[in-house]
């Protein structure tokens, strides 16, 4: 195959879960009071240059520098005060700077999560939370997840289980670790042949399961107004193939990466309305992917609702 077709695989913010740190998360410490509704728009702009082959690090000259931008709307609502929804549904473009393909913009995926709060504890000078969250998540548009690295996801449902841990002192630092397993189901290219480690004469694609963890430390300032946040992130599949040198990725990829993160949020009220976000991210490993770097911002709105 054509030495420009040598480019870089799976986004890596179709995981729907660790790209985007909001109030509330599926993987943070947070929970919504009864009646209440936080509405949040975040932007998000992230890139890379490198990608990873197999393991194997290279720069990829044929479509020069990458980008993929996402404008994420999420509601979040208080269901009681220990269970919560959170429903999200980004709009995705992508970019290059050079080479003959083009990038791609539309909707991406639905993500649907409850999140419950399971343990809330004094221990010691600090409290003891644990929550448990079930998310589901789905193609939203008719986008072709063969078309990597362009395509705007992997073009499969998703189902979560996520287990929770976090340990706050009063006086406002925290320390907070979480793990998922995500189950993915099949996708369709628009082609009816693949090599996966060996000939599929199919247009059927299973995306492999994945693993995702995440340790995060924390305080709170200025009268629980501000929250800053520190975050190391990893995301390893269950199985999968390696990127093939000059050929394209592909959903059946084994897609790893480590990541961190520092994240700030400020609220104008201490007890809701109008709050701020911004974050920064950066890829240090990972396995058939691009090696992003990225920043977001965003505003959230918390009310009363009933």
């Amino acid at each position: 195959m054509n030495f420009k077709f040598r480019i870089l695989g799976m986004l890596y913010a179709c995981l729907g879960i660790a790209t985007i740190s909001i109030a509330q998360t599926p993987t943070d410490g947070l929970m919504m009071p009864k009646g209440e509704i936080c509405i949040a728009v975040v932007y998000e702009n992230s890139s890379w240059g490198r990608y990873w082959e197999g393991t194997y690090s290279r720069e990829n000259a044929n479509i020069g520098a990458f980008t993929r931008q996402m404008l994420m709307p999420m509601v979040v609502g208080g269901i009681t005060d220990k269970i919560n929804f959170i429903v999200s549904l980004p709009y995705v473009k992508t970019a290059a700077t050079g080479g003959q393909l083009e990038g791609v913009e539309g909707i991406q995926d639905l993500g649907l999560s409850l999140k419950a709060q399971i343990v809330d504890k004094a221990v010691g000078k600090g409290k003891l939370m644990g929550f448990t969250n079930a998310s589901f998540s789905t193609p939203a548009s008719n986008y072709l997840s063969d078309y990597m690295p362009f395509s705007l996801g992997f073009g499969a449902n998703e189902l979560g289980l996520r287990g929770i841990v976090q340990y706050e002192l009063d006086k406002g630092p925290y320390l907070r670790a979480s793990f998922a397993y995500l189950h993915r189901g099949t996708t369709e290219a628009e082609r009816d042949f693949y090599y996966n480690d060996g000939a599929f004469y199919t247009s059927t694609m299973d995306v492999p399961d994945a693993i995702h963890g995440q340790v995060g430390v924390g305080s709170w300032f200025l009268n629980k107004k501000l929250r800053v946040e520190a975050n190391l992130t990893t995301f390893r599949c269950a199985k999968g193939d390696d990127i093939r040198a000059y050929n394209m990725p592909q959903p059946t990829n084994k897609v790893d990466f480590d990541r961190v993160e520092g994240f700030a949020q400020y609220y104008f009220k201490g007890n809701g309305g109008l709050g701020l976000l911004a974050y920064y991210n950066h890829m240090f490993s990972g396995r058939n992917m691009g090696q992003f770097s990225g920043y977001g911002l965003g505003m959230t709105y918390q009310f009363k609702a009933y």
